[in-house]
């Protein structure tokens, strides 16, 4: 499962993860106890790998704590499905706990920890269309149901060998079922395919410039010297001003800067206002500065400001889901006595309002969605976004404090997945890397280096239409929720109703002592 993630993005082997863990939780009717300790396991041999960059400059222990929580998740996800999978057509209860469990994980504790969605690992593969219509949960249940439903079809045939039922019509009945099942996602997925050709197409576009300035050193100390970032973002910006009066480029709309470019406040700081000022003016376009405000009530917002070279700030948005252990820290004295780093948490506050941006255009303003670092993980960010009228996506994102580690890439991946379910263009600016220029159907067509200074510039199609993914909303998934919880509360009935009638039968045997009714109850419940 690891290995399908970024940047490795073999896709195919979460397929086959899923497929072996449904084989496992499915075959021969284990014990829930069972069911939740092959949770766990899968859980720690995925979450481990996949998540080192949480401790690269804080210790193993914030890592493996996570990690380890996260396996919590994934040992419900197996009790859970060990007794959905006794009802009919196992693939599909394996699939809706699967949701289950994520949606769970993607909401508590702390506003939840979606990292590591099955959705995530498929922007390399064939089945990432399915996220225009179902949006990221039904992307994660293709890949679980096409997973389950082969391994049921493995599993179907080895029993009708083994046993000699190459015509028994149940055995061909549930093979078929297995069949239609495994083929739903990717016959979904090749009808959505977008055209090659007509699937940027829209009525007007946009020349947007994404500017990654890079940071002075790595380390959580990056900002100590935020003069130098803002330095380094000004300094990309001028070298594009001038290739654009040069004539060696093409002049943007706007130009779109990273989260913490400026973590000098522009709007209290008037040397820093005047240096950005005069870089908008040099490159003849609104610039997209992401910064640090303090507000009135002490705390700060992570914010994005529009500063027009001739108006200074005209729009603003403050990131709504703000990141738990780095820019507030819940429980503060209980995890102060787990490490010392507890205390550079910030005291940060969310924001409120529209989560797009007013950006004037040359040929008319821009809606610009915004959903900053963080927010992305997020089903409902880039959602809002969409709703309140964004025609283009922009991910401002500060990716330095975790060094040259996958999160970066990790991270890239989920902006993939949002430009495909919400059909927008998409532009992700990061103050170290991976910045990119996203098509609407997933595409990369630039991306830089990390730690290194670079400036993309690319012309990206405008949409107003909004995909099925986006009109649906979080309907899909509470569906799916509602279904898998009475599904499991059925088969927990059944299986105690069932239990209970054998407890019956036995006790009713003239012949048995009075220890045997229990012995073979016991024998029972431990064989299903």
């Amino acid at each position: 499962m690891w290995a399908a993630f970024p940047p490795r993005n073999l896709w195919f082997l979460a397929v086959v993860s899923l497929g072996l863990l449904a084989a496992v939780l499915g075959g021969g009717r284990p014990r829930a106890r069972t069911g939740l300790w092959l949770g766990f396991v899968f859980g720690l041999a995925f979450f481990v790998p996949l998540l080192p960059w949480i401790g690269v400059y804080v210790g193993p222990l914030p890592w493996l704590a996570l990690a380890g929580a996260l396996s919590v998740y994934t040992a419900l996800f197996g009790l859970v499905a060990v007794i959905s999978m006794r009802l009919p057509v196992p693939p599909i209860w394996f699939t809706l706990s699967w949701l289950l469990v994520e949606a769970v994980r993607s909401a508590f504790p702390f506003g939840g920890f979606p990292w590591g969605r099955a959705a995530f690992s498929q922007v390399d593969g064939p089945l990432l269309p399915l996220a225009s219509v179902a949006g990221a949960p039904g992307l994660s249940a293709a890949v679980a149901l096409l997973g389950a439903s082969t391994a049921w079809l493995c599993q179907v045939m080895i029993r009708a060998i083994r046993d000699g039922e190459h015509h028994g019509r149940r055995t061909v009945r549930t093979a078929a079922i297995a069949v239609v099942l495994a083929l739903i996602g990717p016959v979904a997925a090749i009808a959505l395919t977008p055209d090659t050709v007509d699937r940027n197409v829209a009525s007007s576009s946009v020349r947007v410039a994404a500017v990654q300035g890079n940071v002075p050193r790595l380390g959580l100390d990056f900002n100590a010297q935020r003069r130098a970032v803002l330095d380094n973002h000004v300094r990309q910006t001028e070298l594009l001003a001038a290739a654009v009066r040069a004539g060696t480029a093409d002049q943007p709309d706007f130009v779109a800067w990273p989260e913490n470019a400026s973590d000098i406040s522009p709007l209290t700081n008037p040397d820093a206002a005047a240096e950005i000022t005069a870089a908008s003016v040099s490159v003849g376009a609104p610039i997209l500065v992401g910064t640090l405000v303090m507000n009135p009530d002490g705390r700060h917002t992570n914010t994005v400001l529009v500063w027009d070279q001739q108006r200074g700030p005209v729009d603003r948005y403050d990131k709504h889901i703000i990141q738990p252990f780095g820019e507030y820290l819940p429980w503060r004295g209980f995890f102060r006595l787990f490490s010392s780093y507890a205390d550079l948490a910030g005291d940060f506050r969310p924001g409120s309002g529209s989560s797009t941006l007013t950006v004037p255009g040359r040929s008319g303003p821009v809606q610009v969605g915004v959903s900053t670092c963080w927010e992305v993980a997020f089903d409902r960010s880039a959602r809002k976004a969409v709703d309140d009228g964004a025609q283009i996506l922009y991910i401002p994102t500060n990716n330095a404090t975790f060094g040259r580690t996958e999160m970066t890439y990790q991270q890239l991946a989920m902006s993939q997945v949002r430009a495909v379910e919400h059909g927008r263009a998409t532009v992700v600016a990061a103050t170290s890397g991976v910045s990119a220029i996203i098509d609407p159907d997933g595409m990369i067509t630039q991306e830089s280096g990390i730690f290194t200074p670079a400036v993309l510039s690319s012309q990206l199609p405008l949409h107003d239409d909004r995909t099925l993914a986006t009109r649906l909303g979080d309907w899909p998934m509470t569906v799916a929720v509602v279904i898998s919880v009475i599904g499991f509360l059925f088969a927990l009935t059944r299986h105690t109703r069932f239990s209970l009638r054998s407890l019956s039968r036995v006790s009713t045997d003239g012949g048995a002592d009075r220890t045997a009714p229990a012995r073979t109850a016991q024998n029972w419940t431990a064989q299903d």
